[in-house]
């Protein structure tokens, strides 16, 4: 475990790096207080290259991770239990907006209210909502398939999404930020990583699906 801390905090410094327990602790309870758990290290990649040499080097070491977006779930999926504890916070960049596509690209740590912004700021929806969505990141909501209050009208995120950008446990990259409504061009792979949990790998981007901006007022 030694050789493994020196190895990641050589290829993430500083900022991506950390045994600090002041630092490590947010990250180790739910809001609730409910689940409390314990880590070695936490490792906070700011790019998809990052991310991929930390899974990479935990892999050659045998050591488990735990993925964690903003930790706001409640059943302690993201509370680690003597795991590397990987954060997604500084993957938070939106990566391009396409409005005559209806779509947008955002990175794993984007706060979903940041991307409903984006939308809007471009006189679009992206419309999960829900009562954490100011702390809940993209990549977690990707993760646990979340539903929000307009689940019946829009569907839940595995609805929303287009395409997916992620690591795959031997720290491979799978590149499939696609943003097409109609791509029969075989298996529909990014369905397999919505809902997993982070379990199949550590999604760092996805492309989502926005809808026409709802009207403001009634029409006459």
């Amino acid at each position: 475990m030694t050789n493994l801390l020196e190895r990641l905090a050589a290829r993430l410094g500083p900022k991506g790096f950390t045994t600090d327990p002041d630092l490590i602790a947010p990250h180790l309870k739910e809001w609730r207080g409910r689940y409390e758990g314990r880590t070695p290290c936490l490792v906070s990649p700011a790019s998809t290259e990052e991310a991929a040499d930390a899974v990479r080097l935990c892999a050659q070491a045998g050591a488990s991770i735990t993925p964690q977006g903003g930790n706001t779930g409640l059943v302690g999926g993201q509370i680690p239990d003597g795991e590397v504890l990987v954060s997604m916070r500084r993957m938070n960049a939106i990566r391009s907006i396409d409005a005559a596509n209806d779509s947008l690209i955002a990175e794993a740590g984007v706060i979903l209210s940041a991307v409903q912004q984006a939308a809007a700021d471009s006189d679009r929806l992206f419309p999960l909502s829900l009562a954490s969505e100011g702390s809940a990141t993209i990549g977690g909501l990707i993760s646990t398939n979340a539903g929000g209050v307009h689940v019946l009208r829009y569907g839940m995120m595995r609805e929303l999404v287009l395409g997916i950008e992620a690591v795959l446990p031997d720290g491979s990259i799978f590149h499939g930020l696609k943003s097409l409504r109609k791509d029969n061009t075989g298996y529909d792979l990014k369905q397999l990583f919505i809902g997993a949990e982070g379990t199949l790998g550590l999604v760092t981007a996805a492309s989502l699906k926005l809808s026409p901006a709802r009207a403001r007022g009634r029409r006459r």
